[in-house]
């Protein structure tokens, strides 16, 4: 989707967990559309991840790849758990960029075990980034939206969000917790034309999707659940870029109607 095509060009774009991953590749790819873009992003371990978490050195190579697209780039080191850093955050990157037309609440981790095993931190942690750190996010954007003529908001949820996957107890709660959030603020928010909806992919290649290093014994010891995780088209998984078209979508002109979508990318995991 181009510059003209999108009606993204000239706008800016808040998005969360930008460092790397399914984040970065929204910021390039909304730059080519013309938008610029407030980045954040944790760059710190978090509490039951079995991966690295992007680096300060990640969030500032995202800023300058959006950069070198021909677009601005604020970026910013934030917990989207600390509710008010994440409104100083986006208030100095609008005050910065002029504006806020879009938000992608793409910030998450993921940690799989049993439900028995599983800690109560990490699953705290699942639930705080996941699904309050996304409340905090939108907390922090929607007086720049209202202040504009509306926007989009687009919350990046997941194929366990719609569909209970075992072993992903926290991740699923948060991500079906998304559902009813952007649901809600759908309705509530229509009347400032602000249109809110979610994104639900499959394994997604990143390094989050790389890192559930755990999750092979656990199918090993539970072979009858393995189907569970397989897609109907024959693939894998799916590429960054297939979750960004569905995000650029969202928050182009072409879906200016569409508000309260649970829109899947999940090459038919859900359909299983």
């Amino acid at each position: 989707m181009g510059r003209a095509e999108s009606g993204l060009d000239g706008a800016v774009v808040l998005v969360t967990g930008a460092g790397r991953g399914q984040g970065r590749n929204h910021c390039v790819r909304l730059a080519e559309a013309g938008a610029s873009v407030i980045a954040t992003d944790i760059c710190a371990p978090v509490e039951g991840a079995d991966y690295p978490m992007a680096s300060t050195e990640d969030l500032a190579e995202t800023a300058r790849l959006v950069e070198s697209a021909g677009t601005r780039a604020v970026a910013t080191v934030v917990d989207v758990r600390d509710a008010a850093s994440m409104v100083a955050a986006v208030d100095a990157g609008v005050a910065e960029l002029g504006r806020l037309d879009g938000v992608v609440a793409n910030a998450g981790i993921c940690a799989v075990g049993t439900t028995e095993e599983f800690s109560p931190a990490t699953f705290q942690a699942v639930i705080d980034i996941n699904l309050v750190g996304v409340w905090n996010t939108c907390r922090a954007a929607v007086p720049h939206l209202r202040s504009g003529e509306g926007g989009s908001v687009v919350l990046v949820s997941s194929s366990a969000g719609i569909k209970g996957m075992p072993f992903f107890s926290a991740y699923s709660a948060a991500k079906r917790g998304l559902v009813g959030l952007m649901q809600s603020m759908g309705v509530e928010l229509a009347d400032a034309s602000i249109r809110v909806n979610t994104v639900h992919p499959t394994g997604v290649d990143t390094e989050m999707t790389r890192g559930l290093t755990a999750l092979g014994p656990l199918l090993a010891e539970s072979p009858s659940l393995g189907p569970l995780f397989m897609n109907a088209l024959p693939m894998a998984t799916v590429t960054p870029d297939d979750v960004s078209n569905a995000v650029l979508f969202l928050l182009s002109d072409d879906a200016a109607s569409v508000t309260g979508l649970t829109m899947t990318v999940d090459a038919g995991i859900t359909l299983r």
